[in-house]
């Protein structure tokens, strides 16, 4: 009859190395995750309101659009253009390092693709001479600035996305525009908040001026969850301080 044989114990070296092949494994599988596939975004400031508010933490999907040298954590000079790239539709919400804004991170709507002509007339966005269809909401409250009282204007982009947008009434600067020609591979960006982003209407130095298909991360896909403002990582009273209506909230 055969003898039950035990396994020998493990030695504490054996331990320690088979501890570090885990914490190895967890760490590659953990970069792949951030350097290839996603990347998170915090919202600083209410450009993108009402859809996005400040406080917000994002997923960005970096496979959506290809990968760029400014996919990749500090932007390495490894190489120029997209590998397996495709560029983003009207509409998409997009995160983008901008190389106008010495590589500042920055979140913005996707109005305007390479050839499109877009205009801003009394607040009403057209592109390449449609304006885009919009049905007004009513009175809004913005987060940021409670003593304002923003109306909502949902807009629907070519191809029939349809998002909310922030509109403080007329006379505000960037409400009427020329005829912007967006380049070859590049993009015309707006923020939600119209009134209150500094984004493609506006040159580089002000705004961001067009975007190039190299500047693009990736895109914003969805809320996984949300600080209330002046939360921060160096308070821990704050950090339950929570918008617990926004967790996994998709993004449109």
């Amino acid at each position: 009859m055969a003898e039950d044989t035990e396994a020998a114990p493990q030695t504490p070296v054996q331990a320690g190395l088979d501890i570090l092949g885990t914490v190895i494994m967890a760490l590659v599988i953990a970069v792949v995750f951030r350097v290839i596939l996603f990347q998170p975004y915090t919202i600083p400031s209410s450009s993108m309101e009402p859809g996005l508010v400040t406080g917000d933490y994002l997923i960005v999907s970096k496979f959506a659009y290809g990968w760029s040298r400014n996919s990749l954590p500090f932007a390495p000079p490894l190489f120029h253009g997209r590998i397996l790239g495709h560029g983003p539709k009207r509409g998409d919400v997009v995160v983008f390092r901008s190389s106008n804004e010495g590589g500042k991170t920055l979140i913005k709507r996707v109005i305007g693709l390479p050839g499109d002509r877009v205009q801003v007339s009394d607040g009403r966005v057209s592109v390449n001479g449609q304006p885009l269809p919009v049905v007004a909401q009513g009175p809004a409250t913005d987060r940021d600035s409670p003593d304002l009282t923003p109306q909502r204007i949902d807009e629907t982009a070519p191809g029939g996305k349809t998002y909310a947008t922030f509109d403080r009434g007329p006379g505000y600067p960037g409400d009427d525009t020329g005829v912007y020609v967006v380049p070859e591979g590049d993009y015309f960006m707006m923020g939600d908040n119209r009134d209150n982003s500094l984004d493609s209407r506006w040159p580089a130095g002000i705004g961001v001026g067009f975007v190039p298909a190299e500047d693009l991360v990736g895109r914003a896909d969805i809320v996984l969850a949300s600080w209330n403002k002046g939360a921060s990582l160096f308070k821990p009273w704050t950090w339950l301080s929570l918008h617990w209506d926004r967790f996994f909230k998709p993004i449109r």
